[in-house]
């Protein structure tokens, strides 16, 4: 065997499976004395490499008295590649002669670890720095969530290949920036440059994510036009691209256009259709398939816990494990999805997925460990998310984030901070879940700090931290601070966003500025219930009955379903207005025309209307017929009628009912001496009088209440001071960021 030949043999030698052999021609080279040449060294030392065997490498290295160029290169993208960048860097640096290629191996190696300090130094130092350089710096700075640092590399760039576009693309997707990556993609085709499938994949998951249908068809028409093939990864994304925009038949005859339909595009579809509501032509292709394998049964799971039908799912993922087919953590994640939806038993059922995963070693994957943490603190069971929490070795960015919001929804500010300032690489989710956080808890100065610090790393909320940040406002009845947020959100492009846009017409509802609210309300796209609902609340809750009504019909004639708490709303409103037959209406609709079972809001409603247009013997019955107990705010709406029209048998049984519900309620007493009061049974008054006074300590705060200038809320001088010192505190730090 020549040298040719030998070293042909060790450059085949390329896994760990191959080691073996590699050993044995390495025993042969020494035994000819071929391994004395350089050449033969440098295919050894590639091969130890390739094996996984760097101390093999190392010591061949070591042993390779002449070194060029080739053979310090290839030890140090070794350990680069093996997650050794420091020892790669040592040997760099003790490299008498480097080449280009060195340091794009080392630049890279430290900016795909997020030691992007020793990345950007090592960059500068670099004496002609290449197109790959210049990517790694804006791939590091994307992968690590630094996207304004990444563009800010990519605009250095002094020329830019098909990868770099690709790399700001794919980080503007990731980073939840989806109207940034399509800016780019526009000016990308003005260069003219070639653009390839995968490039087109990723632009069809910026267009689902912002649900831009006519973006989507216009990135459509540039595939058909551009002559590309719709393979099975642009396919798949084309298809979730058509049903995150609500056309699942578009989305199907992309399914049917694609050539080789694989495991990849089934699934695609089976998640598409089922996502658009069509769960029995999801189920159908699934059922079609003669051969379902796991990722086609995850589809369908997954499918059916996102249209909230705990119990198939969950049948769905016994009928799998009974055919033999072994569940995956994915479909065990989906299958906790699932179990969310059954109210009564999702507790039982999540833990015994938690001991299925334990079973067959899933703990170790992190998705599913969020999940289940997500389980337990949405069920009550933070001491059960904290442990498994505590458990677990590996955790990341997800997990975190996860932590950061269940802490943060049981109030535990504190503890979801410390699990923040952990994260090592926080992703636009972890600000934004721990402005949520400190928004949703009333931290309005801390909220805003961390919103200062994500505009200094030129990063951005999303639409949750917008909305809460601004409902956060309206609660404060901050209308300058509400403001300037406003302006942040038409900046980023949000304005038209249901969530945003609801808390906007929230703020200007609370702060009483209802024209304005309603303004904003004609100017918005109103395809979902959400943005109609916030304006029947503000027009409920400043007593505007009509208007509400009005908004109703209208929201009715455009076709957008009404919902629970749309009802909620409307009955409201003809609480406040003494809307009696119409409120009457609306309920028997509720249940009737469109299915909605009465809830303990709609029931107060009702009693609410009830009881102040003096039908208090029907709201009595209401109560008898309820399928609830009635709580103290139904039997408080009661008693007050019952003194405002002198009901004092009925105004009695209120007063009991709500001494049996709080043995200790003062008004109680107070409006039952009233009504006798009224009734001129002074004796019963005196009596009654003489009895809340021995029977309970009467707790009244000592300062009047005024009402506040912009709100129509009664609130005392205490909380107008304190609200208004954070709102002060809070405009100064929103006046640092502009």
């Amino acid at each position: 065997m020549d040298l040719q030949e030998c070293s042909r043999l060790l450059r085949s030698c390329t896994n760990p499976q191959c080691l073996s052999r590699g050993r044995q021609l390495h025993l042969y080279c020494v035994k000819v004395g071929l391994e004395s040449t350089l050449f033969i060294a440098n295919c050894l030392l590639q091969m130890y490499v390739k094996c996984g065997r760097l101390v093999d490498a190392h010591q061949v290295f070591d042993e390779t008295i002449e070194r060029n160029t080739f053979t310090w290169n290839s030890l140090i993208e070794g350990y680069a590649n093996s997650g050794k960048a420091r020892t790669s860097l040592e040997l760099f640096t003790s490299m008498p002669c480097k080449n280009e290629f060195s340091w794009n191996v080392v630049i890279a190696a430290y900016a795909k670890m997020g030691d992007l300090e020793v990345a950007q130094q090592l960059f500068d130092e670099m004496p002609v720095k290449n197109t790959f350089a210049w990517n790694s710096m804006v791939h590091g700075c994307v992968l690590y969530g630094r996207i304004g640092e990444a563009r800010r590399y990519f605009d250095a760039m002094p020329r830019r290949d098909v990868a770099s576009w690709n790399k700001m693309m794919t980080g503007y997707v990731h980073q939840g920036q989806p109207w940034e990556a399509l800016r780019l993609f526009d000016q990308m085709k003005l260069h003219q440059l070639a653009i390839d499938g995968f490039i087109l994949a990723t632009m069809a998951c910026a267009c689902a994510d912002v649900e831009k249908l006519d973006a989507g068809k216009q990135l459509h028409t540039y595939i058909v036009t551009g002559g590309f093939m719709i393979d099975s990864v642009l396919g798949s994304s084309m298809i979730n691209m058509y049903s995150k925009c609500g056309d699942a038949d578009s989305a199907f005859l992309i399914f049917d256009a694609i050539i080789d339909q694989d495991e990849v595009c089934l699934s695609a579809i089976i998640t598409g259709l089922a996502n658009c509501g069509r769960l029995e032509d999801a189920y159908r292709i699934f059922a079609s398939q003669s051969r379902r394998n796991v990722g086609s049964w995850n589809s369908i799971i997954s499918g059916y816990a996102t249209n909230r039908q705990g119990k198939e799912a969950i049948e769905l993922l016994n009928e799998m494990m009974r055919t033999g087919i072994q569940a995956e953590a994915t479909t065990i994640t989906a299958a906790l999805t699932a179990c969310m939806s059954l109210v009564t038993t999702v507790t039982n059922i999540g833990k015994q997925l938690h001991d299925l995963a334990h079973k067959v070693g899933f703990l170790h994957d992190v998705a599913l460990c969020s999940t289940l943490i997500d389980m337990y603190a949405k069920n009550g069971c933070l001491e059960g998310a904290c442990k498994l929490f505590d458990e677990l070795e590996v955790r990341d960015t997800i997990l975190l984030n996860t932590m950061v919001t269940a802490y943060s929804n049981y109030g535990k500010v504190e503890q979801a901070r410390q699990v923040f300032e952990s994260i090592p690489c926080r992703s636009l989710i972890s600000w934004n879940s721990m402005i949520v956080g400190y928004s949703k808890n009333g931290f309005v100065i801390e909220a805003l700090e961390l919103f200062h610090e994500m505009q200094m790393l030129n990063l951005r909320l999303d639409e949750v931290g917008y909305a809460s940040m601004i409902s956060l406002c309206a609660d404060m009845s901050s209308l300058t601070l509400g403001e300037q947020l406003f302006a942040h959100v038409l900046l980023a492009g949000l304005i038209h966003d249901p969530a945003v846009g609801s808390a906007l017409i929230h703020l200007y509802c609370k702060c009483g500025l209802i024209i304005d609210s309603r303004r904003l309300f004609d100017s918005m796209p109103k395809c979902s219930d959400v943005i109609w609902n916030s304006m029947l609340m503000g027009y409920a809750h400043n007593g505007y009955g009509e208007e509400a009504l009005q908004v109703f019909e209208d929201m009715k004639r455009v076709g957008v379903r009404p919902s629970s708490i749309t009802f909620i709303a409307v009955l409201s409103a003809c609480s406040h207005r003494g809307l009696v037959e119409e409120g009457r209406q609306l309920f028997h609709a509720m249940k009737h025309d469109y299915g909605i079972l009465p809830m303990v809001e709609h029931c107060s409603c009702m009693i609410d209307l009830l009881a102040r247009a003096g039908c208090i013997q029907e709201a009595v019955d209401f109560i008898d017929n309820m399928m609830f107990p009635a709580d103290a705010s139904m039997w408080t709406s009661i008693l007050s009628a019952s003194r405002a029209y002198g009901e004092e048998s009925l105004g009695r049984k209120a007063a009991d009912q709500l001494l049996q519900l709080d043995s200790a309620n003062s008004a109680a007493f107070v409006q039952l001496s009233n009504i006798y009061a009224t009734c001129g049974e002074w004796t019963k008054a005196a009596q009654r009088g003489q009895n809340k006074t021995l029977a309970i300590d009467v707790k009244s705060s000592p300062l009047p209440s005024v009402v506040a200038s912009d709100r129509s809320e009664i609130i005392s001088p205490v909380v107008c001071r304190h609200r208004s010192s954070l709102a002060v505190k809070a405009g100064a730090e929103l006046m640092k960021m502009n």
